[in-house]
């Protein structure tokens, strides 16, 4: 059996979920990123146990189809900027969402608008200037190894792309010093 699970964004995610169902006496086969498999069908009083324990620790079982789907969309786009060191920009993000879904792009990107309030392709760019932020602050690469690794085709593009969303150049950014917005609120 399969449970879709709201806010994982990073290792330490699955990790912390697959401990909480294991509390909640599930058995854990697998764990990516929103979702896990389970080696058998849960009982109603562990899937119960398991949505407190989950809410607990930030997270959450997701029940409806529409919400499961958005999850995964979340999480396929998580993935794909935080978790790819290839670059953000090298695929195509609607090939890659309808080949990791196995779902129409066209049908994925109407329901992700309806539910969300933003587009798929703003929720990526909202992810990818999280990742920038990241990197700025890790200060090991420049801002060229920068914009190529999340997938954008220049500083300059990098730059009025960051400034558009945040306010600020990267290079006030990194001068100020601030953090970045935790991955689960990235959108909301």
């Amino acid at each position: 059996m399969r449970l879709v699970v709201r806010n994982m964004v990073c290792d330490r995610c699955r990790v912390a979920v697959a401990r909480t169902l294991r509390e909640a006496g599930m058995a854990v086969a697998h764990v990516e990123l929103g979702e896990v498999e389970l080696e058998r069908e849960p009982t109603p009083a562990q899937l119960e146990a398991a949505r407190a324990l989950l809410k607990v620790e930030g997270f959450e079982l997701v029940d409806s189809p529409e919400a499961t789907m958005i999850a995964r969309i979340k999480a396929a786009i998580v993935k794909m900027v935080h978790h790819n060191e290839a670059g953000a920009g090298r695929v195509k993000l609607s090939e890659h969402l309808s080949d990791a879904l196995h779902h129409e792009y066209s049908g994925l990107t109407a329901l992700f608008s309806q539910v969300e309030g933003i587009t798929i392709e703003q929720y990526f760019l909202l992810q990818r200037i999280e990742r920038v932020k990241e990197l700025i602050k890790y200060d090991e690469l420049t801002l060229s190894e920068i914009a190529d690794r999340t997938g954008f085709s220049s500083v300059a593009h990098l730059s009025a792309q960051f400034k558009k969303l945040t306010g600020m150049t990267p290079s006030a950014f990194k001068a100020i010093g601030l953090g970045r917005t935790p991955l689960d609120q990235v959108g909301s």
